[in-house]
């Protein structure tokens, strides 16, 4: 097994691609290592020394590192990763389901389906280019709420991207979009 990594604008952030599919759809995202016995993948990551995150999208994970050099840890996440492709283990747990965009009930139901389309097929697959994933969280009187994970979640150009790319981006498409702000979960 080769295992690829890449840079990503979040320079705490780096992008591991195993070659083979790591979710079937969607993403998960453990910013703690509380809650990642969802993962035996985020659960091996997690041990190593230093690591403060973990995302996982469809054909890569990012991990996010403290105050810790890259050189230092690299090679057992490399290792981490790949003895979890040779154990056969799954990389979510029983009925653990990816991250979706959030439902929306309510009078604005063509709206929230014009945003949740335009970040399916506009804005996702660019931020997953970058190890991260933005979901839908919510959208009330012309503000679109969304939530960044991974690699994004943190960024010190994410603010930028959001002001400037999505939100001009979906204000473009939709007029009835005043404003696009974050959320964190």
């Amino acid at each position: 097994m080769f295992i690829q990594t890449e840079a990503t604008p979040n320079p705490a952030t780096l992008k591991f691609l195993p070659g083979q599919p790591v979710m079937p759809s969607g993403s998960a995202d453990f910013p703690s290592a509380q809650g990642a016995e969802a993962s035996p993948l985020a659960e091996r990551l997690f041990a190593v020394d230093g690591v403060t995150g973990v995302f996982l999208g469809t054909d890569f994970v990012t991990v996010t590192k403290g105050d810790v050099d890259w050189a230092h840890i690299k090679p057992a996440l490399l290792g981490a990763i790949m003895e979890h492709y040779n154990s056969g283990a799954p990389v979510m747990k029983g009925d653990s389901h990816a991250v979706e965009h959030a439902a929306h009930d309510g009078p604005d139901g063509e709206i929230v389906g014009q945003i949740k389309e335009l970040l399916d097929t506009r804005v996702r697959p660019a931020v997953a280019q970058d190890g991260g994933d933005i979901t839908f969280h919510g959208y009330e009187k012309g503000v679109v709420y969304l939530h960044m994970q991974g690699a994004c979640a943190g960024c010190p150009s994410s603010t930028l991207t959001l002001k400037h790319g999505i939100e001009n981006l979906l204000r473009h498409y939709i007029p009835e979009i005043i404003e696009v702000r974050p959320v964190g979960v």
